[in-house]
């Protein structure tokens, strides 16, 4: 639930803060984003784990455009949880024209939990799997067994496989 959006924000949307805070921003899902982005949210608010998303938003003028969300969690001076601080990046000329996520990459990559699809990106990056716990803060004893469920559920045997993957669903550029 969102408590704080900017000025910015509010023109993109070409609507009131009264209708974007809590969880009234997600009226402007696209469809077919809609449940991955909320699903997304609500396991990464659960674990407090930071989270990287690519999902279509309407605009004011009621078309759709590609949006990269980044949010991280963050502490209060006790200690608690206090919330997401999170960026918004319009991103649809990056995505125009270049790229369409194949269905069925893009079915079976959301099937993976959301630490498999972290493990997943940060490997598909070129990250190694030592490299890829350390960014989590995860041992490498666990990142490994992420990895190797990963090529399991893929049903691929080798890490180019898993970025084909990746790449195919739309979690990284090519």
């Amino acid at each position: 639930m969102r408590n704080f959006v900017n000025q910015a924000w509010l023109e993109f949307r070409g609507r009131g803060p009264e209708l974007e805070l809590g969880s009234g921003w997600t009226d402007g899902l696209h469809p077919d984003d809609r449940d991955l982005c909320i699903e997304t949210y609500i396991k990464s608010f659960t674990s407090r784990q930071p989270f990287h998303l690519q999902y279509r938003l309407q605009r004011g003028d009621g078309s759709y455009t590609w949006i990269e969300d980044n949010a991280a969690p963050r502490s209060q001076a006790n200690g608690a949880f206090g919330g997401y601080l999170g960026l918004v990046t319009d991103i649809t000329d990056r995505k125009k024209g270049i790229f369409t996520p194949d269905q069925e990459s893009l079915r079976l990559v959301f099937a993976l939990t959301e630490r498999e699809r972290q493990v997943l990106v940060l490997i598909a990056e070129g990250k190694s799997t030592k490299e890829a716990a350390s960014k989590l803060g995860i041992s490498y004893k666990t990142a490994d067994s992420h990895r190797s469920r990963i090529l399991e559920k893929l049903g691929v045997h080798e890490t180019a496989s898993m970025v084909r993957y990746a790449i195919r669903a739309g979690l990284i550029q090519p």
